[in-house]
């Protein structure tokens, strides 16, 4: 019976953890697109502060970053006194603002990788047709983007994993309501080994759900390679 009570006190953390995650992920994926197209463009005034950003969030614990976006703001009184203080001093938007920036480092690392490994007859075949680099970004970036989907997939994983840190900046996900019942009932193994198994389903389900929809995506690279 205490399990179940348990399982049913932490599981009010999944709806928390789960819309964490989703926009996370939409707000990473736009920005990913843009800093891609930015690197891709080859212009050193968006290059040299791309990577400057990429730097940043990828060589920097997530922890870290939690604790800087939450409580970093809040040193500054002309941040404090501006409007956009009402957003900064809300630990839910931080969690989501810390995690899509962190997430939408790698993702960029990874659309930047695909993009560079397009062949260059497409890019020469869009030349000489006429058209400007971003025009053929345009273009080409789509077919990039479902060759990067194995390696997106993963990422999507490691952020809803991610979500739990949220819980040092008082976000009440699925860690939150594990840290809360543990300052009351002192079962560490029981309480965190439920919090573990509850991630450990959905990153299953969530795994088995995106390697099928790689393989539907992909479908046309197999085709390409029976043909060849």
């Amino acid at each position: 019976m205490r399990l179940y009570e348990y399982f049913t006190v932490i599981a009010q953390g999944i709806p928390t953890s789960l819309l964490l995650t989703i926009v996370s992920l939409v707000v990473a994926f736009f920005l990913a697109i843009l800093l891609t197209i930015g690197l891709a463009l080859q212009k050193a005034w968006l290059k040299y502060p791309i990577n400057g950003f990429l730097t940043l969030f990828t060589g920097t614990p997530l922890l870290v970053q939690f604790f800087l976006i939450y409580a970093g703001p809040g040193q500054f009184k002309w941040i404090v006194d501006s409007s956009a203080w009402i957003l900064l001093s809300n630990a839910w938007f931080c969690a989501m603002l810390t995690l899509a920036l962190n997430s939408a480092a790698y993702t960029t690392q990874l659309f930047y990788g695909a993009v560079k490994a397009i062949n260059k007859g497409q890019w020469e075949s869009c030349a000489s047709l006429g058209f400007t680099r971003l025009q053929t970004l345009k273009i080409l970036i789509p077919y990039a983007l479902k060759r990067a989907l194995p390696s997106y997939t993963n990422e999507i994983i490691l952020v809803f994993k991610g979500t739990a840190l949220a819980s040092t900046i008082t976000i009440m996900d699925i860690m939150g309501y594990a840290k809360r019942l543990y300052g009351t009932e002192y079962d560490a193994l029981t309480i965190y080994g439920i919090a573990g198994a509850i991630y450990l389903v959905i990153t299953g389900v969530a795994t088995i759900f995106l390697r099928k929809l790689e393989k539907r995506v992909l479908v046309f690279e197999n085709l390409e390679v029976n043909k060849a």
